[in-house]
């Protein structure tokens, strides 16, 4: 039995289904963790598989790779006196679980399987895995721990039973994606759970991303009496290692580490950059591009580009058409100069032209409608898609959560590309981040300091400029008026009347109706989108998935009719 443990928890950035790479990244945090004389060494969920490796645990040889590549970390640890605690996919009598595996001396000295399988908007473990009985705790270092895996400490009864059975100190591993305030929610159930039962909880989460996913890291420490003493940093890999000390009271810190996290503003930002920097680097790429309209979106993924790898990997095209304004032209190639990009001026004016000239028979004496506006966009992306699959780089795409929510996207146009790291922000969140980023840079972003987005890009009228003097505003309602009417559609899931009760008179029932349709039918094109990074609870795609083929509306939802947007809507 000791008195003292100093337990290392490894916030990391696995690569999922990367078994080999995981493994070794284990392996040297492992050789780490005994350089600093740590006595337990703990990963996140999953962390062999990485979190989650969704249907790849539907093939048994995947299976089969990960449970040996977890035998032989485990024979990693002959040579040093620390207690690994991998978590990884295991089989027992034919059964799959989501397990933590207790690895010491070079065997693997204990199991415990997850017993509280989430399966929401975001992960099915259910698909997968049976669900446990109760665990017991490990006995390590002749202290006993209880391993609550992620989900179960959302369930009182598991720490209570842990705890009932000897458990001193919960350590549990994670895979927590981060959404806004995610933080806050983490604090208080973990807080809970150690008033509840009294003992000490270690939250481990990973860090990195995973397609839409961003994992924020900020693994902390809350020691009974509610006093949080361990605080890693957020969005960043780190082996955190916190010295404990048994009390007459029961164990406590002894060397309180608290990071500070980024902010609920800075937050959102480095969530996106992360998510598109592992995007493109997990993935194999070296460069991205994207169109640059003079505009705040594509500004600001512009600026996320480079901060995320750097402005020698991105490359900007403008690609303008007889209804570009020099306004949009000037702002483009300032932004491209602010944040030291490739930057190149491709006209679509001339194949516009001919396609126009082409059709002209087929259009007949139909009148000039939203066809000929989305020829002009999805010349655009015949363009950007030439120029990534000559030069292999990532297209990027640049619509935010608004336009995708009512359709104001051309598919097979603007919506070309391969990942979009605002698709899950909404226009003004946007407007909000680009002010945030004139005025600050993390440390881990490659790009310039200062105003990388100019204060016109920022004040100018929104506008697709597909016809003369087009502004969004001409076919959509002023964009804080449509993200608070979306953020109860979509967000919030309230019915058109608690919607319009809330608006207080700033809109009425009609204009809530049309949004909501417009919403409803504009289903089939988020589902031809590219992956963008979840930052908000009801993401689309991953998150919030709607039939497209589907009859239900509000009762206060208009039937029948037709609806029509203007520019970059219906097609």
């Amino acid at each position: 039995m000791t008195d003292r443990l100093r337990i290392a928890l490894a916030q990391l950035n696995p690569t999922v289904g990367a078994i080999a790479q995981n493994l070794q990244l284990a392996k040297d945090t492992l050789a780490q963790a005994a350089a600093r004389q740590a006595d337990i060494l703990l990963f996140p969920e999953l962390f062999i598989t990485g979190y989650f490796p969704d249907d790849l645990l539907f093939k048994p040889r995947f299976v089969a790779d990960a449970m040996a590549a977890a035998e032989e970390f485990a024979r990693a640890t002959a040579d040093t006196s620390v207690t690994a605690i991998m978590p990884c996919v295991w089989q027992d009598g034919g059964t799959l679980f989501n397990a933590a595996l207790v690895c010491e001396g070079g065997e693997i000295i204990a199991r415990r399987f997850k017993r509280e399988l989430p399966n929401d908007d975001i992960f099915y473990e259910k698909r997968y895995f049976e669900r446990a009985e109760l665990q017991e705790p490990v006995t390590i270092k002749g202290v006993s721990i209880g391993i609550p895996i992620c989900e179960d400490i959302w369930h009182p009864d598991v720490c209570a039973h842990l705890v009932d059975h000897g458990a001193q100190l919960l350590l549990c591993p994670n895979g927590s994606p981060y959404w806004r305030n995610k933080q806050a929610t983490r604090y208080k159930l973990v807080r809970d759970r150690v008033a509840e039962d009294n003992v000490p909880l270690l939250y481990l989460n990973q860090v990195g991303g995973q397609d839409e996913l961003v994992y924020d890291g900020a693994s902390f420490a809350v020691e009974p009496g509610g006093r949080l003493v361990v605080q890693a940093k957020s969005f960043e890999p780190e082996l955190l290692i916190s010295s404990w000390q048994r009390t007459p009271d029961g164990w406590r810190s002894s060397d309180d580490r608290v990071e500070q996290l980024s902010s609920v503003d800075e937050a959102p930002w480095r969530a996106c950059v992360l998510g598109l920097r592992d995007y493109v680097l997990k993935n194999g790429f070296k460069h991205v591009l994207l169109g640059l309209s003079g505009g705040i979106d594509s500004a600001v993924v512009a600026a996320m580009a480079v901060d995320a790898i750097g402005a020698d990997n991105v490359h900007c095209l403008m690609l303008p058409y007889r209804y570009t304004s020099p306004e949009s032209l000037a702002d483009a190639e300032d932004c491209a100069r602010r944040l030291g990009v490739k930057y190149d001026v491709v006209s679509i004016g001339d194949p516009v032209e001919a396609a126009l000239a082409e059709l002209a028979p087929v259009f007949g004496n139909r009148p000039v409608d939203l066809t000929e506006e989305n020829i002009q966009s999805r010349m655009r992306g015949v363009y950007l898609m030439a120029v990534s699959n000559k030069l292999g780089g990532l297209l990027l795409t640049t619509g935010n959560k608004s336009e995708m929510a009512v359709g104001y996207a051309t598919i097979y146009g603007d919506m070309n590309g391969g990942f979009n790291p605002i698709k899950d922000m909404l226009k003004m969140r946007v407007y909000e981040l680009a002010d945030w980023r004139n005025k600050h840079k993390p440390a881990d972003c490659l790009g310039p300091s200062g105003e990388v987005i100019t204060q016109n890009i920022i004040d100018k009228a929104p506008t697709a400029e597909l016809r003369e003097n087009q502004k969004d505003q001409d076919s959509l309602p002023p964009y804080p008026i449509l993200d608070e009417i979306l953020v109860g559609l979509v967000e919030k899931e309230l019915s058109l009347a608690e919607i319009v009760a809330k608006g207080e008179g700033r809109f009425d029932l009609a204009l809530v109706q049309r949004i909501a349709r417009l919403t409803n039918i504009a289903e089939y094109k988020r589902r031809q989108s590219a992956p963008g990074v979840k930052i908000t609870r009801k993401a689309f795609g991953l998150g919030r998935r709607y039939p497209i083929t589907n009859g239900y509306r509000d009762t206060h939802t208009a039937v029948g009719g037709t609806e029509t947007i203007d520019s970059k809507g219906l097609e």
